[in-house]
This record gives C-alpha cells, sequence and structure tokens, in this order.
C-alpha cells in the first residue's frame, strides 16, 4: 500500500458522529490526538471531548506549525453539502498534511495508492491496484474491488460495494449498501441512493434510486 508522508500529531477537526469514529481510528492506528477544534467549541468553557483537550474553533489551527502537526478532517460528507471539502482544500493551502487513516480491521492491498487525506473505517476492503483520490472516505465494511479510479471527495458510506474496475468521480457520494457493477463510471456531484444498484453509468450531477435503478432529475446546486 502506497501512502503519503505523514506525521504522528494530529488535531482534529469537528465533533460530530464523524468525529468520533475518526477519534477511535486514529487512536488505534498509533496517532497522537493533541486536542480537538470546532466552531461549537469557541468559548472554550468546554475543557475536554472524549478524553482529548478542547483547542477552542478552527482559529486555534493558524497557531499550529504545518511540519510539526496533522489535521484529520472529522466533518462527515452528505449530499449537497461542500464543507468537508472547503476545510480540507483551505489547511491543504496553508500548508497542513492530512495523513491517511487506515483502521487496523480493515483491509488494503499492497498495489492500493491513497491519497491525502483518505479514510478508510473498519471492515472496509480495498483491492488490487485501486487508486483512491484524496479526502475520500472508504466508510465501515464498504468493498473498493480491483482496479477502481475513486476521485477525491467521495464518500463511499458504510456497506457499500463497488466492483471491479469503476470510476468514481469527485465529489460522488454511494449511498449504504449500494452496488455499482463492474465497469461502470458515476459521474462527478452524482448520487447512489441507499441499497441501489447500479448497472449502468450515472452521468454528473444526477441521482440513482431503488434496488430497480432509475435516474432521476439533474441535481441543482
Amino acid at each position: 500500500m502506497k501512502l503519503v508522508k505523514t506525521v504522528k500529531s494530529v488535531v482534529l477537526i469537528g465533533a460530530g458522529g464523524h468525529a468520533k469514529v475518526l477519534l477511535s481510528l486514529a487512536t488505534s492506528a498509533g496517532f497522537d490526538v493533541i486536542g480537538v477544534c470546532a466552531p461549537e467549541f469557541k468559548s472554550k468553557e468546554v475543557k475536554e471531548w472524549r478524553g482529548v483537550d478542547v483547542l477552542g474553533d478552527d482559529s486555534f489551527i493558524e497557531q499550529l506549525d504545518p511540519t510539526e502537526v496533522g489535521l484529520i478532517n472529522g466533518i462527515g460528507q452528505v449530499t449537497h453539502n461542500n464543507i468537508r471539502k472547503k476545510i480540507f482544500k483551505c489547511y491543504r493551502a496553508k500548508g497542513f498534511n492530512f495523513p491517511v487513516l487506515v483502521h487496523p480491521r480493515a483491509s488494503v492491498d499492497s498495489t492500493a495508492n491513497l491519497g491525502q487525506g483518505v479514510q478508510v473505517m473498519a471492515g472496509a476492503i480495498i483491492q488490487a491496484d485501486c487508486d483512491i483520490g484524496e479526502n475520500t472516505i472508504i466508510n465501515t465494511r464498504a468493498s473498493i474491488d480491483h482496479d477502481c479510479n475513486v476521485h477525491a471527495n467521495v464518500h463511499i458510506a458504510p456497506g457499500a460495494v463497488v466492483c471491479g474496475d469503476c470510476t468514481i468521480c469527485e465529489g460522488a457520494f454511494v449511498g449504504a449498501g449500494a452496488t455499482v457493477v463492474q465497469s461502470l463510471t458515476v459521474g462527478k456531484d452524482a448520487v447512489i441512493g441507499a441499497g441501489s444498484v447500479l448497472v449502468r453509468s450515472l452521468p454528473a450531477n444526477r441521482i440513482s434510486l431503488g434496488a430497480k435503478p432509475h435516474i432521476t432529475q439533474r441535481l441543482k446546486n
């Protein structure tokens, strides 16, 4: 497995449900989580969150040395929400690294390539010669088969299956328990609904819903 250069001391951004999972993941993967930053902690009246120090809101990050401390993007990715992408882009431009996080109970083939900030949750599988773009989430028990190209800022939700030789374009969302049949392309910012089975390629900005797939109207930004 090819990983980007990483750091061991990290700050977690966000304090929601996704951040809870990442805190446990980072700890189990051997990272030193020195604190958490989130807007709700701006007053600093809360000193501790789930056993780690509360550092304040995102403004605290500006005080950190990006050569010494990495960041974990704890903002979950849902449809029609670009906050996670904006945070990643903002702090990468300031020189911060987002280490790759792989849960000890995930399986990632040695030939897979994982970009900056990729998060691979417990039970996930990434097979041979896959390329996973930066800031992408491969969530709990999701499966990515051989030769898949998953672009940046994608969320493969829990239990989803992406069969071999598929392309998942930037910003796409593959819902929980969905299946993408082999050799298909899911377009930029497209959405595959939970439990759906995709049997033909999905254009950009479209939604596919249901066990008997159909494509609905174009998404509106």
